[in-house]
């Protein structure tokens, strides 16, 4: 998809999608997906597959063995998340290597995780919501690439993500969520998914749902996954708030959300 006129008159490189996760997507989009070519793609790209093989075996995940091959974990993973891992892994290669960017990254890696196994125990597309977790905060890293001298310095000075857009907006006419959102239609994610990147910062900060957002559950799901991450001692009342926006059922969403986020423990106290 083009990216927005208006962000090209701002000067800001979007990164075009690499050739493999282009690759990637053509294969998750078809209705009975080949592991084995999957499998292949990943591994014919030595970087890549380093790469994920490392995120594998990393206490997130914690499996009980060391996995060697993507096709085993393929096997240990499932393919949804071993192509969520893949995405995560290019979308990183992407952009230059910072120490500033790592929590983006790790926070990417969790959200992702969460979202992705909420979405598919509410019934929710899981690759979707999996890949809105995974770019919410990448227009962070666009902007990092774009100015290195100086956008540290916004992400040590914001608070919340709230009031680093309006520092955003004011150094660089636009902010990380608005950048990210065109990243994701460059690079041909769904439209839900494109949607709850976009709002993600809004929602968060008001607990109210856009009128004029139409996909709204996987958005949804990234609200609960955010208190997750960041007011554990809040997730009943904002899932209360946020749910029925988005018509699901609060008892569910919360359900679903205790239940991965004591998977996510669980596997790394066991990685430890």
């Amino acid at each position: 998809m083009p990216v927005d006129p208006q962000l090209r008159n701002l000067d800001i490189e979007i990164p075009t999608q690499p050739e493999v996760l282009v690759k990637l997507s053509l294969l998750m989009a078809e209705e009975d997906i080949d592991l084995q070519a999957m499998s292949s793609l990943v591994e014919d790209d030595m970087a890549l597959a380093a790469a994920v093989m490392k995120a594998v075996n990393s206490s997130l995940y914690g499996l009980r063995g060391r996995v060697q091959t993507v096709q085993q974990a393929l096997t240990y993973l499932g393919m949804r998340e071993v192509a969520a891992i893949t995405f995560e892994m290019g979308l990183r290669a992407a952009f230059p290597a910072a120490a500033e960017l790592e929590a983006v990254w790790a926070r990417a890696s969790q959200r992702g995780l969460l979202m992705g196994r909420m979405g598919q125990m509410l019934g929710v597309d899981p690759w979707a919501s999996h890949s809105a977790g995974l770019f919410e905060e990448c227009g962070k890293a666009v902007l990092y690439r774009h100015a290195p001298a100086h956008y540290p310095a916004m992400l040590r000075a914001a608070t919340r993500d709230a009031e680093l857009v309006e520092l955003e907006k004011t150094a660089f006419g636009v902010s990380h969520d608005a950048l990210g959102a065109a990243l994701c239609e460059s690079w041909g994610l769904n439209p839900a998914a494109v949607a709850s990147v976009r709002h993600h910062v809004e929602i968060q900060s008001t607990l109210t749902m856009p009128e004029t957002l139409a996909r709204r559950s996987v958005a949804a799901i990234s609200t609960v996954a955010w208190a997750l991450m960041n007011h554990a001692d809040q997730v009943d009342d904002i899932a209360a708030q946020i749910a029925p926006q988005a018509q699901l059922d609060e008892t569910l969403v919360l359900r679903a959300a205790r239940r991965v986020n004591e998977q996510l423990q669980a596997a790394q106290e066991h990685g430890r």
